[in-house]
């Protein structure tokens, strides 16, 4: 390929890929003779990643990766890409730096959340308050903590088109992690809100789900949804657990529930979670009782013959 289209409604050479919730969505952009990614899926889906990147740069190679935070399934795929290009370089969120260079899986957050992630490398950091060139236009950088302390999101002013990552989806945001280990983070969220509003941005690209324009509903749903964890944190921690547990499931697609539940015991997050707002129940019974409210809400299904778990609508 010569000569790149774009998404449209996006500038020119700028690719939105929506992906499946496994892995995050992801931005590409393509100029003369290089390419750059945002965020790059989860592992399992490396190589769908990999083929996803070759059909819309064409023969140019991929020179950068941007990673706006480090979980899993936003840099998944930073392996497989850096294996098929191997001279292009790697830049992340502020604060992780040393993590990545001595592979630290605990302080990654992969060992916490029961995920995977094989090894990558990064050489360059996206320091908020800075600009960086991406395609033919020109991004800034700005700091969003909440979801994870070192998350950055990306704004392109002329067309006003923001990537927010996990800080403003169209119906909500992402889990507040550093509330799992008990550190007070839900007014870094809403700080973060607020600066997205300050920004003013016409479209947004999501780290899940389609894009959108509507940012005063989705601002409005988000601090409502906000507004009811600060009240409950045992909301909060509720929530946390099942996404823990359907984005495993998720990969899984189905394990026998004696596994399910062995996962659960063996992962740090779901056991702080426990400990800390559900202590009142064994895990055993407050692991049924999640499991539970997964199939009530149709999320998933229990073959009672086998005594499956079975991810539904897969």
């Amino acid at each position: 390929m010569d000569h790149a289209l774009s998404s449209p409604g996006l500038g020119p050479g700028m690719f939105f890929l929506e992906r499946g919730w496994l892995s995050a969505n992801n931005v590409i952009f393509v100029d003369d003779d290089s390419a750059a990614i945002v965020d790059t899926g989860y592992c399992v889906h490396a190589e769908q990643t990999v083929t996803l990147v070759e059909n819309s740069i064409g023969t140019r190679p991929l020179t950068r990766i941007l990673n706006t935070h480090l979980h899993s399934d936003h840099c998944g795929g930073n392996a497989a890409l850096q294996a098929r290009w191997p001279h292009l370089q790697t830049w992340i969120a502020p604060g992780q730096l040393q993590h990545v260079r001595a592979w630290d899986p605990a302080a990654l957050s992969y060992t916490p959340t029961g995920q995977e992630c094989p090894r990558f490398h990064a050489e360059h950091v996206l320091e908020p308050g800075t600009e960086i060139n991406l395609g033919q236009q020109r991004w800034q950088v700005h700091a969003a903590p909440g979801h994870d302390p070192h998350s950055i999101i990306l704004f392109e002013p002329q067309q006003r088109t923001l990537i927010s990552a996990d800080a403003l989806w169209e119906n909500g945001f992402g889990v507040v992690f550093p509330e799992i280990e008990g550190e007070q983070a839900f007014a870094e969220v809403a700080a973060t809100l607020d600066v997205i509003e300050a920004l003013q941005p016409s479209l947004v690209l999501p780290g899940h789900g389609p894009r959108f324009s509507d940012v005063t509903q989705a601002l409005a749903i988000a601090r409502k949804r906000l507004h009811g964890f600060m009240e409950s944190p045992l909301r909060h921690a509720r929530y946390a657990a099942k996404v823990l547990l359907k984005y495993k499931l998720l990969e899984w697609q189905q394990l026998p529930l004696q596994q399910v539940q062995g996962w659960c015991v063996n992962t740090p997050y779901v056991g702080m979670l426990h400990e800390r707002y559900f202590a009142a129940q064994s895990l055993e019974n407050w692991l049924g009782t999640l499991i539970e409210e997964l199939v009530s809400s149709k999320a998933a299904a229990v073959e009672q013959q086998d005594g499956v778990l079975v991810l539904c609508n897969r």
